[in-house]
């Protein structure tokens, strides 16, 4: 664990350009919706069933080839880190029990984990611009803290393809219901380039807007929170003015290099995507991985179908 490193090289992708191999992961907030159980705990580290939701990011990054992450961490974070560090002491007690040893010891292997202290929480641009000594003028992926999205439909290694590609911003968006739109932020796309279409499903972006009513949204593709930029952004930080709440937007920071002619493209996601960042998304999430689990989904899925369908849910006895 380190406040800070040395930037190595950054891998070569097939265009000549450098490929990502750090990210960088906001930690800092307050995650007011869930007091007072965040009062202590991190929202970070609230469990879906035995990991914490940031071991789930951590582990999306790695899938990707990343090795390196960076946590942008604030006042009564420690913990997080805490988490992905060594405990001699408990792994002695797990001696005889080889499978939760082998549990606590990957959370110490998954990665080289660094942290960067925010003082104060002055919006996401402000938060991934902190991260600057660290990445230094590489691109790198930045990957919010309450969301990731299942291993088996993973998104990030075409969104490193995609950015090393074209050498700039690269979002990710997922589809909404038109109804939805004034709940996200919502961008404007144009067909990509043809030599892209082998990636996925690449569109280019030719502006956002935040939470548009439905009327006024340019089309249902909401932003997720995954992007992989170019060094280039951290100017462009510093440049940028406050916005939305008097916070410094990333969102800003990325429509000021659109202009000035850095090329903005999106992976449009249609795998599955698990939202924490309020308690009705984290409470599904944790239903939609406890009923997947090949140790405990079948006698969950069986007890749940059971408890919907009984008095004890407060709806008709069916």
């Amino acid at each position: 664990m380190s406040e800070h490193s040395a930037n190595p090289s950054s891998a070569t992708a097939a265009s000549g350009r450098p490929r990502a191999v750090k990210a960088v992961i906001p930690a800092a907030g307050l995650a007011t919706r869930f007091l007072p159980a965040t009062k202590a705990v991190p929202k970070e580290l609230l469990p879906v069933v035995d990991r914490p939701v940031l071991q789930y990011i951590v582990e999306e990054a790695t899938q990707a080839g990343i090795g390196d992450v960076l946590l942008i961490t604030g006042r009564g974070k420690t913990s997080m880190v805490d988490h992905f560090d060594r405990r001699p002491d408990l792994e002695e007690r797990l001696a005889k029990k080889p499978e939760l040893l082998a549990a606590v010891k990957r959370t110490e292997e998954l990665a080289a984990i660094y942290t960067c202290r925010q003082p104060e929480q002055l919006g996401l641009g402000h938060a991934v611009g902190f991260a600057e000594s660290h990445v230094g003028d590489a691109p790198f992926a930045v990957l919010l803290g309450d969301e990731f999205v299942k291993p088996a439909e993973p998104l990030l290694p075409a969104m490193l393809e995609l950015q090393a590609r074209t050498g700039g911003v690269v979002l990710a968006f997922f589809e909404v219901d038109a109804a939805e739109t004034s709940r996200y932020g919502i961008a404007s796309v144009e067909p990509a380039e043809a030599e892209l279409s082998d990636i996925g499903e690449v569109v280019r972006v030719t502006g956002m807007v935040e939470k548009p009513k439905p009327e006024d949204a340019p089309s249902n593709l909401a932003v997720l929170g995954r992007y992989v930029l170019p060094g280039t952004i951290f100017d462009a930080i510093r440049r940028t003015e406050p916005g939305s709440g008097g916070e410094i937007q990333l969102t800003d920071a990325m429509e000021l290099l659109r202009n000035e002619g850095t090329p903005v493209h999106a992976i449009v996601y249609r795998g599955t995507r698990y939202d924490t960042g309020m308690p009705l998304g984290y409470l599904q999430t944790v239903v939609q991985i406890a009923s997947e689990r090949d140790d405990l989904g079948a006698e969950f899925r069986k007890w749940l179908a059971e408890f919907v369908n009984s008095d004890a849910s407060g709806g008709p006895n069916t």
